[in-house]
């Protein structure tokens, strides 16, 4: 009977390890980074695109100030918004406030990690190191796994806060 009941245990186990192995965190200080990602781009892309959670569990404000990474000449964060119906693109140079007990997506649309220059294509599967920098949490080196081109990524955080 034992031998009945570790099968299905086993299979499920198995069929989780996909989820899992997609997910990956980081954390500094009260700040937790959650699955930082991008979209494969095509051959001759000269830019990409990098998104991700950030939720801050602590009592005091911080802000993502820069990012770097040796896969782009520059990178900048930035904003979409919609204005008179037309999507309009801008870099934020004071960076991207996270309050206390709140969390922030980075996700297609909005606030984003924009990656110029591309030194090379972004293949899916690969991962892009990086690091964040935060005013009061410092650096924190992270990796962009590449996912496929269509991905949309998640709409919600799993951490605690907005």
């Amino acid at each position: 009977m034992l031998r009945f009941c570790r099968a299905p245990l086993l299979a499920l186990s198995l069929l989780a390890l996909p989820a899992l192995a997609g997910a990956h965190e980081y954390t500094a200080g009260l700040l937790s980074i959650e699955h930082p990602w991008s979209r494969a781009t095509v051959a001759t892309a000269k830019v990409g695109a990098g998104y991700m959670a950030i939720v801050n569990k602590g009592s005091t404000p911080d802000r993502l100030i820069a990012v770097r990474t040796e896969a782009a000449g520059k990178v900048e964060l930035h904003t979409m918004t919609l204005v008179d119906g037309v999507m309009q693109m801008r870099p934020l140079p004071d960076g991207v406030e996270i309050a206390p007990g709140a969390s922030v997506l980075l996700a297609p649309g909005g606030i984003h990690v924009m990656m110029m220059d591309l030194k090379a294509p972004l293949t899916e599967g690969e991962r892009i190191p990086a690091t964040l920098v935060f005013e009061q949490a410092g650096e924190v080196a992270v990796e962009f796994k590449v996912e496929p081109i269509g991905y949309e990524g998640t709409t919600h955080t799993h951490g605690s806060g907005s």
